[in-house]
């Protein structure tokens, strides 16, 4: 699993504007006769999308342990009935998918459709022109014109545009922010010893220090993720980056600058916080080097009783593991209130696609286009890649409840079926499924996890950093110093956190970012911020 949502957004940005398959002011786009093979001459919002002649699409698909590609699955045979679209994968296990994909895009060999790419991720394909600046065919695409509208997302969008006032990047989009990971705890005992649910994080400290107190030969929190999820979600309430979505820049409002994260007051009071759980024994070093599994197996024998979650890990992980402990329970916990108060920091973009610059050479472009549309952002579409097929793998009742079939389970519905909604049909799977309206995100979730959601609405959510896109030179400077300095940030967290650095070194470590290029770094930031500043206001 990794993270909903999110990483480091590149801001950057112009208004929505110009979405015409024409001229944007930017140059325009390419004339689009000659390339309507295959496409509806009609297509609309709200309308099933089905190619006037059968097609196929070449899609890169990165492919999850969990639930592995398989030819049979119904989703493929009931998204070619419905569109007259077959998919032509080119499959890549989920751990190499990252390197494949720069691979096969940098030598231009890439599959007309690539998939699960975060925001920001797309920058480094942007100058080589091997990708599609996807604004420019906005007017091919009325189901996702009409949730950036209906939801209000322009600000979010704007974040994905470059210096030529594109963006390249189709990304999933949310109605609201679904905040995921947080901490899970041993609720039975909290119970026992008679501790209430933590809220902040000083209080997190607080009932790990009891467990300690009980239990002096464990570590009372032993996490998963490499660390790098709660860093991630913690960093919110410090008012910093770290973790998962760790970004080189942190916007200060009350400045009118950006300052580099690595460095900030807030990563070193977020560094105290985290050295002093691990210097008291009341967190496990190896929650930042560890894999997964050992993170569970100590959860499972009772070595640990706290652990970095989601909605699917705590049903499908966690709670299977504890069976063997009589009484045992656990539960997540609302994201802890830190010095920033209680708020998240989270967009709502989700991991999205790009569009190799071969598909635009291709006379079935705009079918091509017209069926991303369909599948990824209409609502039929939508809930098509989730559910599946109504009367086959789910009911619908006049209210518009889904209910699972009886023989078929999915993140704590139906345990203990004989078929897997994932494994066994495909749908609900990473590359197609993600983004919508929040009916249809809340459809799967137990009463538990609705909860929790509720809870937390009630926090602040962040407002976005404001854009600072790069011309292509700066874009070229930027790219040699932003690696090495992320690089030597998030070393030195780990070193400072785990005590193989003394933290009065801080003064020190400061020095050596700045011997790597951060203070013409963020010159070259904060430039780019001024810049777009005057031309759009």
């Amino acid at each position: 699993m990794r993270k909903q949502a999110l990483l480091a957004l590149a801001a950057t940005g112009l208004a929505l504007g110009a979405t015409a398959c024409g001229d944007d002011g930017t140059g325009g786009a390419v004339d689009l006769d000659g390339k309507k093979v295959a496409a509806m001459a009609d297509y609309r919002a709200g309308q099933q999308f089905k190619a006037s002649e059968p097609v196929e699409f070449s899609l890169l698909y990165s492919d999850h342990p969990n639930y592995p590609i398989k030819d049979d699955w119904l989703f493929w045979k009931e998204l070619k009935e419905r569109t007259n679209v077959t998919l032509k994968p080119t499959v890549v296990p989920m751990s190499d998918y990252e390197q494949k994909r720069s691979l096969v895009v940098g030598a231009g060999d890439a599959p007309w459709i690539i998939s699960k790419t975060y925001p920001g991720q797309e920058q480094a394909f942007v100058a080589s022109g091997a990708i599609v600046p996807v604004s420019d065919y906005l007017d091919l695409m009325p189901n996702f014109k009409d949730k950036i509208e209906k939801w209000k997302l322009q600000p979010e969008l704007n974040t994905l545009r470059q210096e030529d006032g594109k963006f390249y990047l189709l990304p999933g989009v949310h109605e609201e922010v679904w905040p995921d990971y947080t901490l899970a705890f041993r609720t039975d005992e909290l119970r026992r010893l008679g501790l209430a649910e933590p809220e902040t994080w000083d209080e997190v400290h607080d009932v790990l220090k009891a467990i300690k107190a009980a239990h002096p030969d464990g570590y009372p929190l032993s996490d998963r993720f490499e660390g790098k999820s709660i860093l991630n979600y913690a960093a919110q309430a410090f008012g910093t980056h770290a973790g998962w979505e760790y970004r080189n820049t942190q916007w200060r409002p009350d400045e009118g600058r950006f300052v580099f994260t690595g460095s900030s007051p807030e990563q070193k009071q977020l560094v105290e916080y985290f050295h002093e759980l691990v210097a008291e024994g009341l967190m496990d070093p190896e929650s930042f080097t560890q894999k997964d599994e050992p993170a569970i197996q100590k959860l499972a024998n009772g070595k640990s009783y706290a652990i970095s979650t989601n909605a699917q890990n705590l049903v499908n992980d966690y709670r299977p593991a504890l069976r063997n402990i009589p009484g045992a329970t656990i539960a997540k916990i609302t994201v802890p209130a830190g010095p920033a108060g209680g708020v998240i920091a989270i967009s709502r973009l989700e991991n999205g696609l790009m569009i190799s610059a071969k598909a635009l050479e291709s006379d079935k472009f705009v079918a091509m286009v017209q069926f991303v549309d369909w599948l990824w952002y209409s609502d039929e579409g939508q809930e098509f890649a989730k559910w599946g097929v109504a009367g086959t793998t789910y009911d619908k009742d006049a209210s518009g409840k889904r209910t699972l079939k009886p023989g078929i389970t999915f993140a704590g519905l139906n345990t203990g079926a004989p078929q897997h909604l994932q494994k066994d049909y495909g749908f609900h799977g990473g590359v197609f499924a993600y983004g919508g309206t929040t009916d249809l995100l809340e459809s799967t979730f137990t009463d538990e996890e609705i909860s929790f959601q509720q809870a937390m609405k009630r926090k602040a959510v962040t407002p976005l950093p404001p854009p600072h896109p790069f011309t292509a030179d700066e874009r070229e400077q930027a790219t040699l110093w932003e690696t090495p300095l992320k690089d030597a940030a998030t070393q030195g967290t780990l070193q400072f956190i785990l005590g193989r650095r003394p933290l009065s070194e801080w003064d020190a470590y400061v020095k050596e970012l700045e011997a790597k290029g951060m203070n013409q770094y963020m010159d070259l930031v904060n430039n780019a911020h001024q810049r777009y500043q005057r031309k759009n206001g």
